[in-house]
């Protein structure tokens, strides 16, 4: 029996508007930072969408090269139809390329490795079939936005 390989598909590239991280401090776990989400907009092949505010980017700096992302928010379709992306990610760099990072400031995005697993959730019969998929992605970190790349695993 063969099993079948998976392919990546490309679904859409986002660009995610984010304000100034409010800091929570060193915890227990590490540095906790939540990143409010303002806006942007998502392009697929014969779509368009907004990426509505009021969503966050949920950060974990574990150390000084790593940190785990969490990020919760909501897409409108050119079409009306909504969608919750729940998106969680892990960013990893060099620990002065981190620091840079966390201060702000622009990298060079080959610097540093950004690989996410979105998952999408909609009540809308025309994209019914986001929520029966599984996604992979990337992600480049930009002072006032972070870009991304969504596949999905066919």
């Amino acid at each position: 029996m063969t099993l079948p390989t998976p392919i990546l598909e490309h679904v859409c590239d986002l660009q995610v508007q984010i304000a100034a991280p409010v800091e929570v401090g060193q915890t227990a776990h590490g540095l906790r930072r939540m990143i409010p989400i303002t806006g942007g907009e998502a392009r697929g092949e014969g779509w368009t969408a907004r990426v509505l505010p009021g969503g966050a980017d949920y950060q974990l700096v574990v150390s000084d090269t790593t940190a785990q992302l969490q990020a919760h928010y909501v897409m409108e379709t050119d079409a009306g139809d909504r969608i919750y992306v729940h998106n969680q990610a892990i960013r990893h760099a060099p620990a002065d390329v981190t620091a840079r990072l966390l201060r702000g400031e622009p990298v060079d995005p080959a610097q540093v490795y950004f690989r996410c697993l979105p998952s999408f959730e909609t009540a809308s019969p025309a994209l019914a079939w986001i929520n029966e998929r599984l996604f992979a992605g990337s992600g480049v970190r930009h002072p006032d936005r972070v870009a991304m790349q969504f596949f999905e695993l066919a």
